[in-house]
């Protein structure tokens, strides 16, 4: 199929009727290099930071970040699965009942002819680099970038204890153990080996003549929960927190809920029911681990753009493709339409804006494509779904988006200001199950207030949000 065919398919798919490209409003100055993007990407990572207010977990160096750029309070994801939710950043593209459901997503199978970020900014002159995970599959729109994708060698849960390695051998339906903590040098695991990459990517393209989009896709904390066993001694055990509401929401439905069965899959880990509280603490413990080993490999990242001059004219941006749940209402990993999973980290630091900078805007990730291009003065693909946040990284507290849409498979959920309201749909699109959380006085979601006859014009309003978009 020629690329004029796959552009028209693909604008069709979309309910666009044109391709023309919209131009930011403040061009790049004639003559001058435009910024470079540094594209950090996080699998599975919650807004449980230090910058986000959270002391426990240990993330210096994404702290550090936020306080040179600006951090999103309230950015949310539209799916809360790794390969759906980077299907549609990576397009600016929403999720349908159709495209971008689940794990297994392929951005180019849903969305023939999509126009990827990372194909914009190569159209547009940029090198284009993609190491680790950014799309789910590795050769997911493939033509984006100016070289072939890397990702470290091997399996994609990366054991190096011997003891695991035959553990695994012996029970083949299962994914060896949930965690690992090898004393070993950071690059012995992946997300190390994926810094390594980055850094001799900036010292091999610093002096081109073209300004490069570099994406990092760190793969920690996902599961298996291996980490080198320094960053697992960072935290004492027995001051590790379990979850405040490891039960269910009151009034919450049964579509709201599941078996976490990505985790289920690990050695050690009971088929069904819930985790004693040692196990648990012990994977938290892991999670906690994995974050801080991320942290430090992306601090080596920053460390470099710094000492090679870069970071005046680099726009970095690290976004988590989700939150996860630690035992909070009783799941763990994703897939939920809870706050937990939809709510995700979100940093910008930008040439010429203001560091240390906090903005309460609500965003969700269709607007990191668009923001992008404004930032670098690229023309804004007319396909796109998202807003623009750039104005926000100068005036935080703009008015902004009234809400926020996220979907899982058959549940649909917006986030406003105060509420949060999810309903899932038939095969008729007939609702046969909802929620509402009253955010102001519920943040963390522990009574379904959809059902109390006082709330139906709230539940009304935001159904109708849903059906309209």
């Amino acid at each position: 199929m020629n690329k004029k065919l796959n552009r028209r398919h693909f604008l069709k798919s979309v309910g666009l009727g044109t391709a023309a490209l919209a131009l930011p409003t403040h061009l790049f100055a004639a003559g001058k290099k435009r910024p470079n993007v540094l594209f950090l990407a996080v699998d599975d990572l919650r807004p449980q930071l230090g910058c986000y207010g959270h002391k426990q977990m240990l993330s210096p160096n994404i702290d550090s970040l936020g306080a040179q750029g600006v951090i999103f309070l309230r950015s949310y994801c539209q799916v809360p699965v790794c390969g759906a939710s980077r299907a549609s950043l990576m397009t600016g593209v929403r999720p349908t009942a159709n495209r971008f459901l689940g794990f297994d997503t392929w951005a180019e199978k849903d969305l023939p002819g999509a126009l990827s970020v990372a194909k914009h900014f190569k159209n547009n002159g940029y090198h284009t680099i993609s190491n680790g995970k950014i799309f789910h599959h590795r050769t997911d729109c493939l033509d984006g970038w100016t070289e072939d994708p890397w990702r470290p060698k091997g399996g994609w849960r990366n054991y190096l204890l011997e003891e695991n390695i035959t553990l695994t051998e012996k029970n083949p339906a299962h994914k060896g153990p949930a965690f690992e903590n090898a004393d070993v040098p950071d690059n012995a695991y992946f997300d190390g080996m994926i810094a390594d990459k980055g850094i001799s990517d900036l010292r091999r393209i610093k002096n081109t003549d073209k300004p490069f989009f570099l994406a990092l896709g760190f793969l920690k904390p996902h599961l298996p929960f291996n980490a080198p066993k320094k960053y697992w001694d960072l935290y004492s055990r027995e001051k590790i927190d379990l979850a405040d509401n490891p039960f269910r929401p009151k009034g919450a439905p049964d579509a709201a809920l599941h078996n976490w069965g990505e985790l289920r899959a690990y050695h050690n880990i009971p088929p069904k029911g819930p985790l004693s509280d040692d196990m648990a603490r012990t994977l938290i413990h892991g999670y906690y681990a994995c974050v801080s080993y991320t942290d430090a490999q992306i601090g080596r990242v920053l460390t470099e753009l710094d000492r090679l001059g870069l970071r005046d004219n680099t726009v970095v941006v690290l976004w988590g493709d989700h939150g996860w749940n630690l035992g909070e209402h009783g799941l763990w990993c994703k897939h939920c339409n809870f706050e937990t999973s939809l709510h995700s980290p979100l940093i910008v630091s930008a040439p010429r804006i203001k560091a240390g900078t906090r903005t309460n805007a609500l965003t969700e990730y269709l607007d990191i494509y668009p923001s992008l291009c404004e930032l670098c003065s690229l023309p804004l693909p007319n396909h796109l779904q998202g807003k623009s946040f750039a104005p926000l990284l100068k005036n935080p507290n703009l008015p902004w988006k009234k809400a926020v849409f996220s979907r899982y498979f058959k549940g649909d959920s917006v986030k406003t200001d105060r509420y949060r309201y999810t309903e899932w749909h038939d095969k008729k699109n007939k609702v046969y199950a909802r929620m509402l959380y009253d955010h102001s006085i519920d943040l963390v979601e522990n009574v379904n207030i959809s059902e109390r006859p006082e709330n139906n014009e709230i539940v009304n309003k935001m159904s109708t949000m849903i059906q309209e978009l």
